[in-house]
């Protein structure tokens, strides 16, 4: 069968892309924004890209589309789609009725660490020699792809909130239909399509009413919506963590063992304590973990042995990725776009890294943060790093300068990427740590930055 695929370069349809593939179906895609990873694991697969999303391209006559949520009425190659009466589906459709019909789905979801969780989670099962199949928002370094079928019962899914397409608006999570269920945090997040934090709450809510009695759900003691969504109802055994202390009263705790955060020790329900080293480091990933090994012990994975097997991820592109080194300034790519994640990533470099200069470059791209509904935790969000080199797109809410005044002078503010690139070059000191913070690819200022480092300091 040959599957076209609108919308191929997303990270969710990528893995839909690399899945259709390997099942034996010929494959094709278009989109606007083609960039790595996801163009880099797709050339890979052999997978032609058609760039742009023009009507003309349907003449190859496909067999089935699958249309990203990114996709919309009005755009040339839906029209035609539709006009020409083409067979479509959804991405997460044909992934519940291609791949998971006959798999034990985990699924991880939240605002927060849903790759990274899924990531470790997957790699652990992978670990204890159980092939699991997975489909991933990002790259595990571990597997080098997004998205695989793996040869057990087992397949990780990353779960996310956002709508399905332009002709399904339900949240993509409720085609999954999991077995087992991580839920790491609930925020408001996704303004474009959800008008407060209890229209997303409902969408959770039809979530938890597909989990059946007897799988498992996981999930973050303290947080308080994730409390409320549970008191709308829920019928499966719910396993909690959270962090280590002597009120805790979670089924799962955590703990670093060391001041620069390099060693855990997590706490089984029944007392059992496991420690072991890691690459990662902050509390947030710390969630992460105890999350992946209580669902991986959940379906049978030793305790011990899914701690272990931690000391050996080795983590996902575009989180938290040191990705250059120049003249002793070091250079990282991150995800981080909503301040909750932004604070959290800052807070683990500041851990990890006394001393050193913390320069974070941000991209506010989201289409939450550009109706403005960050713009009061925004600025709290950034307090503690040094250097702040902020990109703001055109389209950004009016009233973002006055929310960030308490930032001062640390603050520098852009609406050109090479402007922004020159003047961060004239104000990095050897031995900062950057950060470059986006859920896009920030007109590649990360690696023009990191070239013009490297041509000054050759000078």
């Amino acid at each position: 069968m040959h599957i076209h695929i609108l919308g191929i370069c997303g990270t969710f349809m990528g893995g839909v892309a690399a899945l259709a593939r390997a099942a034996g179906h010929k494959v094709t895609g278009c989109d606007l924004n083609v960039y790595p990873p996801m163009s880099t694991q797709l050339k890979e697969l052999n997978i032609d890209i058609h760039e742009g999303i023009d009507a003309d391209q349907l003449s190859i006559n496909p067999d089935r589309v699958i249309v990203g949520n990114a996709m919309s009425r009005g755009s040339d190659v839906v029209e035609a789609m539709l006009n020409n009466r083409h067979r479509y589906t959804s991405g997460p459709e044909w992934l519940a009725e291609q791949v998971l019909h006959d798999r034990h789905i985990i699924a991880v979801s939240g605002t927060h660490g849903k790759t990274t969780t899924a990531s470790m989670l997957a790699w652990i099962l992978e670990d204890a020699g159980l092939e699991p199949g997975f489909l991933i928002g990002g790259v595990p370094i571990n597997f080098g792809t997004s998205a695989r079928f793996g040869k057990s019962k087992f397949f990780v899914v990353e779960a996310d909130e956002y709508d399905t397409a332009f002709f399904d608006k339900r949240a993509k999570f409720v085609h999954y239909m999991p077995q087992t269920l991580v839920l790491n945090n609930l925020e408001f997040d996704h303004a474009d399509i959800y008008k407060d934090i209890d229209a997303i709450l409902w969408q959770f809510h039809q979530l938890l009413r597909m989990v059946p009695g007897n799988g498992s759900i996981i999930i973050k003691e303290a947080d308080k919506n994730l409390k409320s969504l549970l008191d709308m109802g829920c019928w499966t055994p719910v396993q909690t963590f959270g962090a280590w202390n002597t009120q805790n009263n979670t089924d799962w705790d955590a703990k670093f063992s060391d001041k620069i955060e390099q060693k855990i020790g997590i706490r089984s329900p029944v007392g059992e304590v496991a420690e072991t080293r890691w690459q990662m480091g902050g509390y947030h990933n710390l969630d992460n973990a105890m999350a992946a090994v209580a669902a991986a012990v959940s379906v049978g994975v030793k305790f011990e042995h899914a701690v272990d097997a931690l000391s050996r991820f080795e983590g996902v592109k575009r989180r938290m990725e040191q990705t250059a080194t120049v003249a002793e300034i070091t250079i990282y790519d991150d995800f981080a776009h909503h301040p909750t994640a932004i604070e959290a990533t800052i807070a683990s470099m500041r851990q990890r890294y006394m001393g050193h200069r913390i320069v974070v470059a941000i991209e506010l791209r989201s289409n939450t943060m550009k109706l403005g509904v960050h713009n009061n935790t925004l600025a709290n969000s950034l307090k503690e790093a040094d250097l702040i080199c902020m990109y703001r797109p055109e389209d950004m809410s009016e009233d973002l300068a006055a929310s960030l005044e308490s930032l001062n002078s640390k603050l520098m503010m852009h609406t050109d990427y090479d402007e922004l690139v020159s003047d961060m070059s004239k104000k990095v000191l050897s031995g900062d740590k950057i950060v470059f913070m986006s859920n896009g690819d920030f007109g590649s200022a990360r690696q023009k930055l990191s070239t013009l480092l490297q041509k000054n300091h050759a000078i």
